[in-house]
């Protein structure tokens, strides 16, 4: 049987592919330390897994539930949003659950692009961006991530470009993978920018509290309302990343277009799953200064293990990656497969991120300090 077009402008997931190729060393009894994905290994708050469980005896906890999710689910979004971000939505009209982030990505993208559109994605990137752009039969423009420009869109390089085509542009800041704190000034210009040429700007914000003592929203910024919407996630906040419980704020009429796409694609997240994020949006600040506790003593530990490879890196980074430049001739990808083979350590290769991550790897810091440890005895 034929496949569909479309399909052949993806390829399998580079975590999926590469992540085989893990288990069948570890199933052929070699001891792999894995550094390489961003899946948290810590459990996520008491009273969320409570909550759950509570639910579960609930007459209607097991029947379809809204393409909106609950009302409180989405007045605790919204809450959220007032408390750590001072933006205030409409729970009814300007918040939308989702089954994670990566949902919406699709779900806008089908919304709002038709063949031939373009999108600006920035490389290095997400590779979901283009994955995703490419099965809407969009074509993707990469704009360029430089370390000499503390890895931050260049907005003269792009209003230099062909704008007629432009539909959207993805931003992701607290940057994955390079975790560049982002620029407010910078991004207050992009606003100016997207806004004078009619593009759609999506910010894609599930890093904001990792290792980052300043929290925002791209909504946060003035004359964000027309053009500007922006995605959020429990996965990384919370260590709820198998949940799969996203959300995406903004424009009432952009939300309106997201839900015409989602509500044929899905039939409601589960009820319990939706209590729990109720109960985890609801903590207080000792929910983060417990997790970043955590992830600071992993973090220093992970500096060394780059230190004993040669790796060079910003200490100003946020997130819960490590993003490092490596030292001589070889390929990210060479790298990181001599890592592997030689030394049982998997950490992932700057160009899985887009020809701009070449020379980089990139460090997950969801590992325990006692693997993070070994992997360094090991060098």
């Amino acid at each position: 049987m034929q496949t569909a077009k479309r399909l052949e402008s993806v390829k399998e997931y580079y975590f999926s592919l590469k992540l085989k190729e893990v288990r069948d060393l570890i199933n052929s009894g070699k001891d792999i330390v894995n550094l390489g994905i961003g899946s948290p290994d810590l459990q996520p708050p008491k009273e969320v897994i409570s909550a759950l469980v509570d639910s579960l005896g609930n007459q209607v906890a097991h029947k379809y539930q809204s393409y909106q999710g609950i009302p409180e689910l989405r007045e605790a979004i919204a809450s959220f949003y007032k408390s750590k971000y001072s933006v205030s939505l409409n729970s009814e009209t300007e918040v939308l659950p989702l089954m994670g982030s990566k949902e919406g990505i699709l779900h806008i993208s089908m919304a709002y692009l038709d063949k031939g559109d373009q999108v600006l994605i920035p490389n290095p990137g997400y590779p979901t961006y283009t994955s995703v752009t490419n099965l809407v039969e969009a074509e993707p423009i990469y704009y360029d991530l430089k370390e000499d420009n503390n890895w931050l869109p260049d907005i003269e390089a792009l209003r230099s470009l062909d704008l007629s085509k432009v539909k959207m542009m993805w931003l992701c800041y607290p940057n994955m993978p390079t975790g560049a704190p982002g620029d407010l000034t910078v991004f207050k210009e992009l606003v100016d920018f997207v806004n004078e040429n009619n593009i759609l700007l999506v910010n894609d914000n599930p890093y904001s509290f990792i290792l980052n003592d300043n929290p925002y929203s791209l909504l946060s910024l003035p004359n964000t309302e027309k053009n500007c919407i922006e995605f959020n996630s429990l996965s990384k906040t919370f260590n709820m990343a198998g949940w799969r419980v996203g959300m995406v704020v903004g424009n009432v009429s952009i939300i309106k277009n997201i839900l015409k796409v989602k509500s044929n694609m899905d039939s409601g997240m589960f009820y319990g799953l939706q209590k729990g994020a109720i109960e985890a949006l609801k903590l207080s600040s000792d929910w983060f200064e417990g997790i970043n506790s955590i992830y600071k003593k992993r973090l220093e530990s992970v500096r060394k293990l780059a230190d004993k490879l040669e790796c060079t890196y910003d200490v100003n980074a946020t997130g819960m990656f490590v993003w490092a430049k490596i030292k001589g001739d070889k390929t990210s990808e060479e790298f990181i497969d001599e890592l592997l083979y030689d030394k049982g350590i998997f950490i992932a290769p700057g160009t899985i991120f887009g020809s701009n991550g070449e020379g980089f790897v990139r460090f997950s810091l969801c590992a325990t300090e006692e693997e993070i440890n070994k992997a360094i005895s090991r060098l």
